[in-house]
């Protein structure tokens, strides 16, 4: 399999690129304003090479591709998260870990197909392994909270149970009831409520 030319494009200093794409997303620049920005900027750098209209329209149509897969993925994990959001934490990280396996593997045909180039997979591949890690904080976080929140309830429920036997203590009291009888009565109804 022969190597992809990179277009003019990927071509550019990353400094320029970031000032492309910043120019593709503000509304209010046209796609020919920002083409000629860009090549102000590479004539005044001293770079030979110029943009096309259509190299910059191609890449414009990749990048609104790409970020219609993006938002389309968060509308999807929204959903299951939603969905999963009372369930186990074990359900959202297999979940997560699934979505992790399809993405390298459609990053490897990406490779295969020319798609991506040898020299913008090291970037790739961190992108994924900062997401990876993002996903285990997240879950170690998530999991910290469910714990934090049992705990959370069982302090409330033995709050509770202690008011409960203080008031009964306090009601057997007034009606007369021997001190063992309201030790008996406060006992059962902490052991009623744990």
């Amino acid at each position: 399999m022969g190597r992809v030319r990179p277009g003019s494009v990927e071509r550019l200093p990353d400094d320029v690129r970031e000032q492309l794409q910043a120019l593709l997303r503000d509304p209010r620049v046209t796609q020919l304003q920002a083409t000629a920005r860009i090549n102000d900027i590479l004539e005044a750098e001293g770079h030979e090479e110029r943009l096309s209209k259509s190299a910059v329209n191609r890449y414009a149509v990749r990048m609104n591709q790409v970020g219609e897969k993006l938002r389309q993925s968060r509308e999807v994990a929204e959903m299951w998260i939603a969905k999963l959001g009372a369930q186990p934490q074990g359900q959202l990280g297999n979940l997560v870990n699934e979505m992790l396996r399809s993405m390298a593997f459609d990053l490897a045909l990406k490779l295969q197909e020319g798609e991506l180039t040898e020299e913008s997979m090291p970037a790739v591949i961190e992108m994924v392994k900062e997401l990876s890690l993002s996903v285990t904080r997240l879950e170690r976080a998530s999991s910290e909270n469910v714990k934090r929140e049992a705990e959370i309830r069982k302090q409330e429920r033995e709050r509770a149970a202690e008011e409960a036997a203080a008031s009964a203590e306090s009601a057997a009291r007034a009606q007369g009831l021997s001190k063992e009888g309201v030790a008996a009565l406060r006992a059962a109804i902490l052991e009623g409520m744990a």
